[in-house]
Order: C-alpha cells, then structure tokens, then sequence
C-alpha cells in the first residue's frame, strides 16, 4: 500500500485528499480558501497565482501530506499566466470567463477565416474564457506586456512547476492543453502560428506529457504527476468511461462525454478537449441551468431552490401544456447570443404557480437533453447520465431527469471528485515509476457511490415532454441547430 495526494485548486478554494494507492480510500483531507477579495461577491478577473500557494500552504498544513509519495494537481481551468523569460509573472494571471475578451474572440474568428477553419484546427472555437483569446486581448489592450510575454502556462502547469522547484523544463497534459484554442487533441501537436496570429509573437508552451507520466520529483523526494484541468480530473474522479457523459448543473450547464476519438464541429457547440486518461471528452455547454431555476424562484416570490422543487412537484409531467425555453441570458446551444426565453402554451388551466415551476425545470432539462443529443448526433454513446451540482438532488430534477434524457441517470454522493482525480493520477504515475502499473491503464479505483435513476415507465412520457419541447423551440427559433 502506498499513499499519494491529490490537490484540487479552484478559483475559491483549494482541496487536499490523501488516499490510498490501491483502493482510493480517502484517509486523510485539507481545505483552505484562497486568499482573494470578490468585492460585491464579483470574482475578480485578474488574480496574482501566489494566492493559490499561500492557499496551498494553508491547506497542506498540519502533517496533512506525511507519508505521501506523489501528488497530482488539479486546477482552475482557463486561466492565463504570462511568464518573462526570466519566470517571473509579467501581470496577474487572467482566470475565470473573463468577458473583456469578447470582442478579441470575434477578432480572432474572422482573422482565422472563420469558425470552421478553428474548429478544423484545435477543435475548438474562440471563447471569451480561453486563453488564446486572452492573448489577443493582452495584445491589443496592454501590449507593452504582450511583448514582455515569453512563456505561457496555466494554473496546473504553473502549480506544478512551483512544486518542483521551477525548473528549466516546463509540462503540462493533453487535457489542460486541449483547452487553450492553440493545441489540437486530433493531432496532439501545438499550433504556434496561433499564438502569433494571438499575441504578434511567438512564446514558448509547456512539453505536453502522457497522462501516467511523471512532470518531476520535488527536491524532497515527492513525484508529481503530469497535473490537469478541473474538469478532466473530476471526470477521472468520477470513474467514467465509455458510454458515459455528465451533465454539471450549475448557473450555466455543461455535457461531456467519454469518447474514443477528437470531434471537430465548424458550428462551434461542441468543444473538442483531451481527458486524463488518454481518450477524448467532447463538451457542449448551455449558457442557462440553474440561473433559470432561481429566475423562476423570484418570479415566485420562493426562498430557495427546495421551495421551487416542492411546488412544481405538485404539478404533472408536461406542466399542463406550458413550456419554457430557457434562453435567459442568449444560448450557446443552439447559437442564439441575443436571443430571450419563451413562455408558451399559456391557458387559463396552466395559468397556476405550481405549473410554471415545473416548465423551468422541464425547460431547464431540455435544454440539456438538446446538449446531450448534439454529441449523440456525432456517433457519442450515451448510455448513463452523471448528474452533477446541488441542483442534481432536487426531487424535481431526479423526477425529470431520466425521462427527458433517456437514459440511465446517476447521481453521485457530494465529494471532491476533481482532487480525487487529482490523487487517481499521482497514483498512475507512481506506479509507472516503479513499474506495477502498466502506462496505458489506470488504477481501478473503486467508483463513486451514487444513486441510480432509471427512466422505467415514464419515458414515453419525457419523450413527448421534449416533443412538446422541440415543437415550441423550432416554431420560435426555426433551424436552430441548422444553421
């Protein structure tokens, strides 16, 4: 037996579990906040990334890591850390969906041809949130640091090289570098002329290691593994694997799925990223989840979520014939940036509380469904649903999950997924390195326990749910997700 840890740095907090090689039993675990105002409750945009060691320190604290021998890092995914040539930060890192980038995501669009030619190119097209929209953005607007930039890295990459002791050699894996718009997961190979066509000069980028490899051992003796985004962490957390996809229920929503090769999609709704384990994880996101359930909750003048779900539970599937397109805020699936939400089906019978209720969660469930069947209509199989976020344990979810998505849904018991991936990685490594794991499998961890839903009897109920559903979409927005 031996003992890894697995550290998890958010854009809030930072999490430690300490787990057992062989079966990923959690022994010990450490939390610490990062250090960062959020005037108004606002995330702030520019964060300076020693924050999250001072963080880390804080969380590590108290023997924590005793007897550990390899940790792997999990981080923030998206942010941005420019280095000089010396290894000093030029500016704060840019973190988070940062929207000031929005325009140089247009720019970059056009100055490539186009969304098809990006999404041939890295699998992915320009997002406000990415970091070689940020480049662009730094280019134009503080260029006297854009020509100081000589290194890129992002959050996992710069943790683990300040772990190591920053050394000459600089790593990062597929799954942190599929997410920058200037590496592609179908060739695995960096596209420089995009940090160019981004920044006006070239950089140097991270070596991108396998996922079992090993980026060093710290001076202390400690190895760490090749580190990764949160989001492919969670998902290695998670256990998944083919014919799985997770749908993450937060204020907007996102489904991914375990998929043997990288997709391309010249729409853009579907963004091509690496996972950590060596095979694919397409991701198609929604702009609105549960900020349309919370809409929906003040409208009604209810406290919380809870209140929303027990009254809609008072209501029936098809909620009387009203449907509610979610499209709040614009939607990114389908394409609809300036677009608002409809309320349909309006009759006197339908006209009661309880039944508007149960339209936000349906529309809220469809709009996922819809995300789900853009990776279906690739060739990803969907065999079982991972329903993730608080919002997964309301009765009026679970209720209307497995219908409307046809399928097998699982909601795992709440844990810190993404820093047991973290642990589940740093254990791969370690027994690469002494030779009792093969590189190509990694160790089988027991899954997550959860509670399984299945669709039973009233699936065809769901289905003609979504029928009523499509039908109001495609009359309000003909050709959708034709276009």
């Amino acid at each position: 037996m031996g003992i890894v840890a697995g550290l998890d740095s958010s854009p809030d907090f930072t999490r430690i579990v300490v787990c057992d090689t062989d079966t990923g039993a959690v022994l010990r675990q450490g939390y610490a906040p990062h250090p960062v105002e959020a005037p108004d409750g606002v995330r702030p945009s520019d964060v300076d990334p020693q924050a999250w060691l001072l963080s880390l320190g804080e969380a590590a604290g108290g023997g924590l890591l005793e007897g550990v021998q390899a940790i792997g890092v999990s981080s923030q995914q998206n942010a941005l850390i420019p280095l000089d040539a010396q290894g000093n930060t030029v500016r704060p890192a840019m973190v988070g969906g940062d929207k000031r980038a929005q325009v140089a995501a247009a720019d970059l669009v056009d100055a490539l041809g186009g969304r098809e030619a990006w999404a041939q190119g890295v699998g992915s097209v320009p997002q406000a949130a990415q970091p070689v929209t940020k480049l662009r953005w730094l280019a134009k607007n503080e260029p006297e640091n854009a020509l100081r930039t000589a290194v890129l890295l992002q959050a996992h990459d710069w943790l683990v090289w300040q772990l190591l002791g920053r050394p000459v050699r600089r790593t990062t894996d597929r799954g942190g570098a599929s997410g920058t718009g200037y590496w592609s997961a179908a060739t695995g190979a960096y596209r420089p002329d995009l940090v160019e066509l981004a920044l006006g000069h070239q950089a140097m980028l991270p070596e991108v290691i396998g996922p079992a490899d090993a980026a060093g051992t710290t001076p202390e003796g400690l190895l760490i593994s090749a580190g990764t985004g949160e989001t492919m962490a969670a998902a290695f957390g998670l256990g998944i694997g083919l014919g799985d996809a997770v749908v993450s229920l937060g204020a907007s929503g996102s489904v991914m799925a375990v998929h043997p090769e990288a997709l391309a999609d010249q729409a853009g709704m579907i963004t091509s990223l690496a996972d950590a384990t060596g095979m694919h994880l397409p991701v198609v996101t929604t702009l609105n989840a549960v900020r349309t359930l919370r809409g929906t909750a003040e409208l009604l003048g209810l406290p919380d979520l809870e209140s929303l779900s027990e009254l809609a539970m008072k209501s029936t599937p098809g909620a009387h014939g009203l449907v509610l397109l979610p499209y709040l805020e614009g939607e990114r699936t389908p394409n609809l940036p300036h677009t608002a939400g409809t309320l349909a089906g309006l009759r006197r019978e339908s006209m009661k509380p309880e039944h508007l209720a149960r339209a936000a969660f349906e529309g809220m469930l469809c709009g996922l469904a819809d995300a789900l069947d853009v990776l279906r209509g690739r060739g990803v199989e969907v065999r079982r649903v991972f329903l993730l976020g608080p919002a997964a344990e309301l009765p009026a979810v679970q209720a209307s999950a497995p219908s409307l998505f046809g399928a097998q849904v699982v909601v795992p018991q709440p844990a810190d997924y993404a820093a047991i991936g973290a642990a589940r990685q740093a254990a791969w490594a370690l027994g690469v390195s002494q030779g009792t794991l093969d590189p190509r499998t990694p160790p089988a961890w027991q899954g997550a326990a959860a509670q399984v839903l299945e669709p039973g009897e009233e699936l065809a109920v769901g289905q003609a749910v979504r029928q009523q559903f499509t039908a109001v979409r495609e009359q309000t927005h003909p050709g959708a997700f034709h276009s």
